[in-house]
C-alpha cells in the first residue's frame, strides 16, 4: 500500500481541505453511477433484456451489431469502473 505524508502549519486545515476533495470526488462517482444505472435501464427496457443477457448473447454472436449495443457495452464497463471506484473511497 501507498503511504503518503504530508506536513502542515495547521494540520486541522488541511484535513478539511483534503475531506472535501475526497467528498466531492465521492458525489462526482455517485453522479456518474445515476447517471449510468440510467442509461443501463434505458437498454435494458427498450430491449427487454438484462445486461448480464444481454452480454451474453452479445458475445456468442447471437444479436446484430448497432450503435446502441456499443453504447450499452460501454455503461456497462463504466458502471463496473464507478462502483470498483465507489468502494476506494
Amino acid at each position: 500500500m501507498a503511504e503518503l505524508k504530508i506536513k502542515s502549519k495547521d494540520p486541522e486545515a488541511l484535513k478539511r481541505i483534503i475531506e472535501n476533495a475526497l467528498s466531492e470526488r465521492l458525489q462526482s462517482v455517485k453522479a456518474g453511477i445515476k447517471k449510468t444505472e440510467e442509461r443501463i435501464l434505458f437498454f435494458e427496457t427498450k430491449y427487454q433484456l438484462s445486461t448480464e443477457e444481454f452480454i451474453k448473447r452479445f458475445n456468442n454472436d447471437e444479436l446484430h451489431h448497432t450503435f446502441d449495443f456499443d453504447e450499452w457495452i460501454g455503461e456497462s464497463k463504466m458502471f463496473r469502473s464507478f462502483t470498483t471506484n465507489e468502494k476506494i473511497y
